[in-house]
């Protein structure tokens, strides 16, 4: 049987070498698009006709995800009226491998007579598109993966690698932080940790809710049917401390004779750890990971009982 990994193999080695050649062609082309795109005042549009166009929408996708304005625009459309999305103060990026794609230079003429900056990128500095580009990113390849050396294989790992470059130095250049990530991902996990309170998320329920005089034996029910190890024990209305499914096992283990004759009180933690129910859910995700407990008690700003959260929340 032939072993396809070998032809995987070396796919995985052409491509991830075709990436790294095209660190000495980085130039000051590749700074100065990223101040271009930095300080356009308008919206960037990505153009290309083909796989390149494939790969232009991803670029433009994650640009946008990152802060910038962009889309993608097929050259074909704008003969056809969506040229009118393009305007002063736009960037376009337009791709072409070759250099020479006739679709995509009969688009270069109407961005040149409107004045708009053209970023190209091609394999070619010397062809059509990069001689009539603002700046020109150089995304050559020696050779493509495909073992016919025809398909674009390589040569759109480069056109990807060097989008997401452009997308990693924008970061750099924006200050972009995880939570602006989160304001265009907000359906997203990460949105969901980073803009969400605890009280959208935490139990508030069937409250685990036991008196400092239960006995423990009776508590393990009331943490069981919880289903989230924690107990809280309310005197006068007021948090006296809480019993965790750890506390009863360690009080069964060291205590074994006297265990059915435990009271919550004698094994209760007195300083339990509480969030208050407007705190963003990440903090609450912090504050379990630090102290290495799987639960917390949460609060109102007057300190009364109101929900529990679990780690599994913050996910």
């Amino acid at each position: 049987m032939v072993d396809y990994k070998l032809y995987a193999e070396k796919c995985f080695r052409d491509e991830a070498q075709a990436i790294l050649d095209l660190i000495p062609m980085l130039d000051d082309n590749f700074n100065n698009a990223v101040e271009m795109i930095y300080n356009c005042k308008g919206k960037f549009i990505v153009t290309g006709v083909g796989k390149s166009g494939h790969v232009g929408a991803k670029i433009a996708a994650t640009l946008a995800s990152l802060g910038t304005p962009s889309f993608f625009l097929n050259p074909l459309d704008a003969y056809h009226g969506d040229l009118g999305m393009i305007s002063t103060g736009d960037v376009v990026m337009a791709i072409s491998y070759s250099g020479y794609t006739d679709e995509l230079l009969r688009f270069l003429p109407l961005l040149i007579d409107r004045k708009i900056p053209i970023i190209g990128m091609s394999s070619n500095p010397d062809s059509i598109l990069g001689q009539h580009s603002t700046y020109h990113l150089n995304i050559k390849v020696d050779h493509e993966a495909d073992p016919l050396n025809l398909a674009p294989t390589s040569s759109t790992t480069t056109t990807m690698a060097m989008g997401d470059a452009l997308a990693c130095a924008l970061v750099m250049r924006r200050n972009f932080k995880l939570q602006d990530f989160a304001r265009y991902h907000p359906g997203g996990s990460l949105g969901k940790r980073l803009l969400s309170k605890v009280k959208q998320y935490m139990t508030k329920r069937d409250l685990p809710i036991v008196s400092p005089s239960d006995k423990v034996s009776d508590t393990i029910i009331v943490i069981s049917q919880n289903k989230q190890g924690i107990a809280v024990a309310l005197e006068n209305g007021k948090i006296a401390g809480v019993v965790t499914d750890g506390d009863v096992r360690r009080a069964m283990q060291s205590k074994k004779d006297v265990f059915f004759d435990l009271k919550v009180g004698d094994i209760m933690s007195t300083q339990p750890k509480m969030i208050n129910q407007e705190a963003k859910l990440t903090e609450a995700g912090e504050m379990m990971r630090r102290n290495n407990i799987h639960s917390l008690v949460v609060v109102d700003d007057d300190d009364h009982f109101v929900g529990t959260i679990d780690i599994f929340s913050c996910l």
